[in-house]
């Protein structure tokens, strides 16, 4: 009997369409809707074991129970994708095109060897994730940002923008997310820089989180929320529910796209504003990427402190940059000092993280914004992660390290109860 590795990809795949079709054919489905969900996989993969067995296929045991499990997987999830969703250790899932899946571990991408059918295929799984959360992708509305039960983000772009196929992208977000001891584990930040931030969230500094692409920013965001006590009322804004909060009194908000009209759509400005009528202590944006940063800092100055944001940048200095130009997307004729101004007395704080070339993450820097001077905003640097090679096995080595300067805002949170050890900002790790 041939085995899988002379059993053509391609005739193995048009084997599991058939057997497919010839399933669904058989299968109750609104019977099966009513039926827990448990009962009705375990109904299902008897099923699809008795259909696989009688089919003429040149497939021995193993290969089949391997087919009977796939074929579950496309009726009752993502298809090729569920083997994937289903190992902790993987933290990116990458669909170039129907035939190249990549997979991101440890920091670093990897090819998978899994594959869809063809197009069709990997279409039929897009519209199945999109769908799930009230979106839709086709040739009118061709990219789509949803996300997984687990709060995994997805983004999608399809033809006639994606030359080569559909394309997807999942950013995985664990069910239980990393903790401040994890990050300590890690490496991504020391006891005296943990020590630094919880005190920041319970004084209720505004915090900036400003980092590239998969550096870590939500991840850093979701430990930093953890510190807002637990008798507080939240609210979050996202673009995509990403944000994981253990606090009981949370209200989560998500923007929506516009319906097949165009018509419909509720940015995150919407949703700001919204929020500040909803009485919240602490107001949580996932990311500012446009004229909501206006809305956001204005809430930030009137009543709203200790709230938290993210920010694509390269730099602290960046990320104030960043939001000065977002600032003017208001359209609010400001003068570049009067905008500054805003974000100098705004935000308290600036925490860099960073993702190394060995795939760790680290916070680079924790800067203190100190107000204006002259027309700049002046800020000084309280802890730092200075680079200083790599060792045989690839990691990067370096020393996190107080800059010895005590911040202004310390007098700021011995009133609030937080007291600084004198030595928090002389500490030194070597990594």
């Amino acid at each position: 009997m041939a085995n899988l590795q002379t059993f053509e990809r391609s005739e193995y795949q048009q084997v599991k369409a058939d057997l497919h079709r010839k399933i669904l054919d058989r299968l109750d489905l609104e019977k099966l809707g009513r039926a827990p969900s448990d009962t009705a996989r375990d109904e299902v993969l008897l099923l699809i074991r008795n259909t696989v067995n009688s089919e003429a296929v040149p497939l021995s045991f193993a290969e089949r129970e391997r087919l009977s499990r796939e074929i579950l997987d496309e009726i009752f999830g993502l298809g090729p994708l569920e083997p994937l969703l289903k190992d902790p250790t993987v933290s990116d899932i990458l669909v170039n095109r129907y035939d190249r899946v990549y997979v991101e571990r440890a920091g670093k991408i990897e090819p998978t060897g899994l594959s869809f059918k063809d197009d069709a295929h990997l279409m039929q799984i897009i519209d199945r994730i999109v769908s799930r959360v009230g979106r839709r992708v086709d040739e009118s509305s061709p990219m789509v940002d949803a996300r997984l039960a687990d709060g995994s983000r997805v983004n999608a772009i399809i033809p006639p923008l994606a030359i080569d196929g559909p394309c997807l992208s999942i950013r995985r977000f664990g069910h239980d997310p990393l903790t401040s001891r994890n990050m300590i584990e890690n490496k991504t930040l020391t006891e005296s820089m943990l020590e630094l931030l919880s005190a920041m969230v319970k004084g209720r500094l505004n915090i900036l989180v400003s980092g590239g692409t998969g550096a870590g920013k939500t991840t850093l965001l979701n430990v930093l929320s953890g510190f807002i006590p637990n008798s507080e009322r939240i609210v979050t804004i996202e673009d995509a529910a990403e944000l994981q909060m253990k606090q009981e009194h949370v209200v989560r908000l998500e923007t929506r796209p516009p319906n097949i009209e165009g018509k419909g759509a509720v940015r995150q400005r919407q949703l700001v504003i919204n929020s500040l009528r909803m009485r919240p202590d602490r107001i949580v944006v996932g990311e500012v990427r446009g004229e909501e940063a206006f809305d956001m800092l204005q809430a930030m100055n009137t009543g709203h402190e200790g709230s938290l944001t993210t920010v694509h940048a390269n730099s602290p200095r960046d990320a104030l940059a960043r939001l000065e130009s977002m600032f003017s997307m208001a359209n609010l004729n400001l003068p570049e000092r009067a905008m500054r101004h805003q974000i100098a007395s705004a935000i308290h704080a600036v925490v860099q993280i960073a993702r190394m070339a060995d795939g760790t993450r680290k916070v680079i820097t924790v800067s203190e914004v100190t107000g204006m001077e002259g027309d700049i905003i002046a800020m000084q640097e309280v802890f730092v992660f200075e680079r200083v090679g790599i060792d045989k096995e690839g990691r990067v080595k370096g020393v996190f390290r107080g800059t010895g300067i005590h911040p202004k805002f310390a007098d700021r949170l011995a009133t609030a109860g937080c007291r600084l050890r004198r030595d928090l900002f002389e500490s030194r790790m070597e990594v």
